[in-house]
């Protein structure tokens, strides 16, 4: 069960099955630091394992424990690029950032893929590739042009026919899909945990049950307090994304937490394994409130979609889950969702995440929208890079100034408006 969080969106599978985290001892009394990293996530954990590295003097403050979050929570699907297409991300951030943002985002699965391997990180990790199934022929355009738009880069993408896509997918409910050989998945809490347990083998101080009360100025350093003690350092990492607090007001106005939800069998039988999914593939589809499924490596079915705010609008949703999870897999009619977990996305008003300067030594990086496990190990190190000295022109991402969302105060039943408008948009068009 994930500690310290509502009962319904706590019994996780990754929880039940994650291997022992390392000692973090809650920060106490006066320290100094080069770098202060806020939040022990997939962002803030990559950045302390580049930067102890390196031989910075670093040091993690997490508000609950490494991996908490939605580090933890989350699907585990290594998907690369971003929620747009590299045209469009290269006319957003211009020629020279916007090919920056492609080929970081381009290479992120890799990244991925190489600290697992250098640091010995026991989280299974399978790279058979990423499917994007097509629910109905208007969309079917828009995953082409993804298609060409990466194979004209020399990414490894391919159209599936339908009958390509029923064989890999294990089911009939889609016309066809896309694949993308350079996706893969993996343990998520296993992944945090073991790039926790690099850092700190590495010489990065990792501290949980600490969260950073307010941050100050002290001339040309920064003061985080906590409520049992105080870290001084020369510059701040700020990595919490789709839990930013207080810490930072401006900060937490750019991003709208949404709540995604998953539910998960007990370990199915190698029959049915043979049915569904049965190459070991993951798959999130081309709805606008996708659904996205895949195995673990025990053989435990999961499936996630958008969740709600509310207790009550939650078990609708987990219901309207396990429904749709019958519907496109009629062998699960019988199967038993041990598991029913949660957590929050960070979405921006654009959809690309966003590396943003807070004045003089400062930084943060949130907004993965739905592309965590792949962009925040990448924009992990690209902070890593920014805390070692690299200027913000050579960054392999684009800084952006923050832009706070206009009546953010009314988020909830803009977004409760938004999904019941993609929700009719994904049934009739």
């Amino acid at each position: 069960m994930i500690k310290n969080d509502l009962p319904s969106i706590s019994n996780s599978v990754w929880s039940a099955t994650s291997k022992e985290p390392p000692v973090c001892s809650v920060f106490a009394g006066q320290h100094e630091a080069d770098v202060a990293i806020i939040g022990g996530g997939f962002t803030g954990l990559t950045a302390a394992l580049h930067l102890a590295k390196s031989g910075s003097n670093v040091v993690v403050l997490e508000a609950e424990t490494p991996g908490w979050g939605a580090s933890g929570r989350n699907g585990g699907q290594i998907n690369p690029g971003l929620k747009d297409d590299p045209d469009a991300v290269e006319a957003f951030f211009g020629p020279v950032f916007g090919k920056r943002a492609v080929e970081t985002s381009a290479s992120a699965a890799d990244l991925v893929a190489n600290l697992i391997r250098e640091n010995d990180i026991e989280c299974g990790l399978s790279r058979p590739g990423w499917i994007q199934p097509i629910h109905n022929v208007s969309a079917k355009a828009g995953v082409e042009e993804r298609v060409r738009q990466w194979v004209k880069r020399g990414a490894p993408l391919h159209m599936l026919s339908r009958a390509e896509t029923a064989d890999l997918l294990g089911t009939d409910a889609y016309i066809g899909s896309m694949i993308d050989e350079r996706g893969g998945q993996l343990h998520p809490l296993n992944y945090a945990i073991g790039l926790a347990s690099a850092a700190i083998r590495h010489g990065a101080s990792i501290h949980a049950q600490s969260r950073v009360l307010n941050v100050e100025k002290d001339g040309r350093r920064h003061v985080l307090h906590t409520s049992e003690g105080s870290l001084h350092a020369r510059r701040v990492l700020i990595c919490t994304n789709g839990y930013t607090d207080q810490v930072s007001a401006r900060l937490k106005r750019t991003i709208v937490p949404i709540r995604s939800i998953q539910i998960a069998t007990d370990p199915l039988s190698e029959g049915l394994r043979r049915e569904i999914l049965p190459k070991g593939h993951s798959a999130s589809d081309s709805r606008r409130l996708l659904l996205y499924f895949r195995f673990d490596e025990d053989g435990r079915f999961l499936m996630g979609g958008r969740g709600d705010y509310s207790e009550k609008g939650l078990a609708r949703q987990f219901a309207a889950l396990k429904s749709i999870t019958r519907q496109i897999y009629p062998q699960l009619s019988e199967a038993e969702f041990r598991y029913h977990w949660g957590g929050f996305v960070a979405m921006t008003a654009d959809h690309y995440p966003h590396l943003a300067s807070h004045g003089e030594g400062v930084m943060s990086a949130v907004g993965y929208n739905g592309r965590g496990v792949a962009m925040a190990t990448a924009l992990g190190k690209v902070l890593a890079d920014w805390a070692s000295g690299t200027k913000e022109r050579d960054l392999g991402f684009p800084v952006s100034k923050l832009k706070p969302i206009p009546f953010h105060f009314l988020r909830k039943p803009a977004v409760a408006a938004t999904i019941a408008w993609s929700h009719l948009r994904d049934r009739w068009s």
